[in-house]
């Protein structure tokens, strides 16, 4: 297995960065309300106040409480050695990382899932309830999308089908529909709105963040990290859909393209969150459904 310093580098800028993200998408609601906004370095600042505060735990949660923020943090770790980055491949890339990809996401998800479980609270419990309903309709849509885009490019590894959709493709319309459904998840698995609301405490319209509540100093800043290591997963994901091969173009380019397409993708959750209101519970898996039938019309497009 070869691993190049430049897929070493893309690990190392998404391990800096990916707070940045958060950021960005902060600084446009505020622009489009009028205000000034927090700081784009905002989510630096808390992290470092979290990572100096000690944590608080209930005398009722057990180990899996104290391992949920843990393993999350370190299975979304994990997922940036299988995403690919402005066209080079990623550090671990085989045949069937994909498959890999949509496990550790899993693998995250049950765990948050069990630590908000183990706090015996039954708002907590509501919320993990959600979580779970709703990922079953988000990971199906995810790997039938994905596996459009295998059968486009003809390989079964992220770092062949990423950066991949030559004029054959964007001429049928497949990668276009994958996008799109993509932009959906990418929402609907950051909680952001319409799904989610991550800046609301509303019983009604929690979902992710009731299950983090219980959470304090380090952990909920393992909690926080993992969410924006999460945009950045997701985000890089979305960006190999819509970037075509550029590596013909020279370094620089893939790299600037790659980087100016993921700030894109946070100013544009910026707006959407700007511009309209979170959709009611029982909206949000019709909204679902919608991404994955995108993502079903794709493969079917590309196996016709």
């Amino acid at each position: 297995m070869n691993i190049s310093w430049l897929s070493v580098g893309h690990i190392i800028l998404a391990l800096i960065a990916a707070p940045l993200l958060p950021g960005f998408i902060n600084r446009t609601k505020a622009r489009m309300a009028g205000r000034r906004g927090q700081p784009l370095l905002q989510a630096y600042v808390d992290l470092f106040k979290l990572f100096r505060k000690g944590a608080v735990y209930s005398r009722t949660t057990s180990w899996v409480f104290r391992a949920g923020p843990i393993v999350n943090l370190a299975v979304v770790v994990s997922g940036l050695l299988l995403i690919p980055f402005a066209g080079s491949p990623a550090v671990l890339a085989f045949d069937g990382d994909l498959i890999l990809l949509a496990y550790a996401l899993g693998l995250a998800r049950f765990f948050t899932v069990l630590a908000a479980l183990d706090t015996g609270s039954s708002f907590e419990g509501m919320g993990a309830s959600r979580e779970v309903t709703f990922a079953v309709l988000v990971e199906p849509a995810t790997l039938v999308g994905l596996l459009a885009l295998s059968r486009l490019s003809h390989s079964i590894s992220l770092s062949g089908l990423l950066y991949a959709s030559g004029v054959t493709g964007w001429s049928i319309g497949a990668p276009a529909l994958v996008a799109a459904a993509f932009f959906v998840l990418y929402l609907a698995e950051n909680a952001r709105i319409p799904v989610d609301d991550p800046a609301t405490h509303l019983e009604l319209t929690m979902i992710h963040e009731v299950m983090v509540l219980d959470h304090s100093g380090p952990d909920l800043g393992f909690v926080q990290y993992a969410g924006a290591l999460k945009l950045w997963v997701l985000g890089a994901l979305f960006v190999g859909v819509v970037t075509p091969d550029l590596r013909e173009g020279g370094l620089w380019l893939c790299e600037g393209f790659a980087l100016g397409t993921m700030l894109l993708l946070s100013i544009a959750v910026g707006l959407v969150e700007s511009s309209m209101a979170r959709l009611r519970l029982l909206k949000v898996p019709q909204l679902l459904v919608g991404a994955g039938a995108l993502s079903m019309l794709a493969a079917i497009l590309v196996l016709g």
